[in-house]
Order: structure tokens, then C-alpha cells, then sequence
């Protein structure tokens, strides 16, 4: 069945493969295609950074990269949301999976959203964001992954993904340090360290080759 004029959504691997996800009708909600999605996976997965971790995933939407995170072995997800038709997908996709006990939904804006966050305790050892793509072109986005680090929300060698638009330059998020981009059609994924990492820490954690 098409959602809103889309392919049905799934989870592509892990324990819940081939799980149907629900999304809002319309245009609103711009989830992450599956091949950017398997792309990202397979770099998380090489590195070793999704099994046991604990995940934070910014402008979650329908929940996609939060929920194949706990697909494939994270043992939590924080899931960052603020649009009542997504939020209802959202809530509807964690309750089909049966992981309530492992996320926790957050029903506010992202850039309010830090004393929320934060609240959760142990720090992320994965965030992913994927905001509308003009809140990278104004800087927004990468503002709020920085006061994450500033806040001392991230492990120290936790992994940050920003998804983007392939015409945007790759933004810098300081205190985090840039690592990697890789651009898969009119999507970028970037990658980023915290940067209280040693310089060789910071080269160990370059990208396996896909």
C-alpha cells in the first residue's frame, strides 16, 4: 500500500527486517530513502557502533533511523519529534515493534528540546539527525549538535550523522570535529567526532570503505 504517495516504508535489517513502518500522508515528512538509510547502516555496522549503543536521533519523523538502530542491536533510542502527524506515525511504528520499553519519545521542538534530552542520563554514544535540509543551510542544525557536545550529551567516542543536502557544503559543528561526507545522489551524509578525542583517535574513527 502507498503512504501519502510512497513506497511502503520498512526496516531494513536486524531483528524486526521487513517491518512495515507507518508514515504521515502528504509531503511533510521526508524520510531517509533505503538506500541512504542501508548505506549508513553498513558504515555504523562496520564500525562496530550500533550493537549495545544508545541512540539519539534528531527530527525523527516516523522514527526510521531510531527504530533500525534498535533493529540491529542498540539497547535504546531517544527519538526527537515535534509534528503531531509524525508523532502519530511515530507512536504508532514503536507500539507495531513492540519496543516501548527501549525508546523514549520527546514531543518537542528539537532546538528546545535539550533539558528533555539531557534528563535521560547516560550519555549518546549515536546521534543521528535528519532535519528539514534549510535548517542546515541556516545553520540551525548544526547549532543544535554543538550545544550537545557543549552540553556533555555525547560519549567521548560517540559517532554524530548529519544528513543534508549533496549541495551543501558540509557544515562545521564545532566543538565536533568533521571526520567524513559521503554524498548518495541529492543526499549527503556527514560524520563527526567529539573533539576532545586525541588526533589519532580522530583518524582511527574515519569511515570503512563501503
Amino acid at each position: 500500500m502507498l503512504v501519502g504517495g510512497r513506497d511502503p516504508m520498512r526496516i531494513i535489517g536486524g531483528r524486526y527486517r521487513s517491518c512495515l513502518l507507518r508514515a504521515p500522508r502528504g509531503r511533510a515528512t521526508r524520510p531517509t530513502s533505503d538506500r541512504v538509510r542501508e548505506a549508513l547502516f553498513g558504515i555504523l555496522e562496520a564500525a562496530r557502533v550500533v550493537e549495545g549503543s544508545r541512540v539519539l536521533d534528531l527530527y525523527a519523523g516516523t522514527g526510521a533511523l531510531g527504530l533500525e538502530a534498535l533493529s540491529r542491536g542498540a539497547v535504546a533510542a531517544t527519538l526527537v519529534e515535534s509534528s503531531a502527524p509524525a508523532l502519530a506515525a511515530l507512536r504508532a511504528n514503536i507500539a507495531s515493534l513492540g519496543v516501548e520499553d527501549r525508546t523514549r519519545v520527546v514531543a518537542l521542538d528539537v532546538h528546545r528540546a535539550s533539558r528533555r534530552i539531557l534528563s535521560s542520563g547516560e550519555p549518546f554514544d549515536l546521534v543521528i539527525a535528519d532535519p528539514p535540509w534549510q535548517l542546515v543551510d541556516t545553520g540551525q542544525a548544526e547549532r543544535v549538535l554543538s550545544s550537545l557536545a557543549l552540553l556533555g550529551a555525547l560519549h567521548p567516542e560517540a559517532w554524530i550523522v548529519l544528513e543534508h543536502s549533496a549541495r551543501t557544503h558540509p557544515p562545521e559543528a564545532n566543538p565536533l570535529v568533521r571526520t567524513e561526507t559521503r554524498a548518495y545522489g541529492d543526499t549527503a551524509l556527514t560524520f563527526y567526532k567529539p573533539a576532545i578525542l586525541a588526533p589519532r583517535a580522530v583518524a582511527d574513527a574515519r569511515l570503512p570503505s563501503d
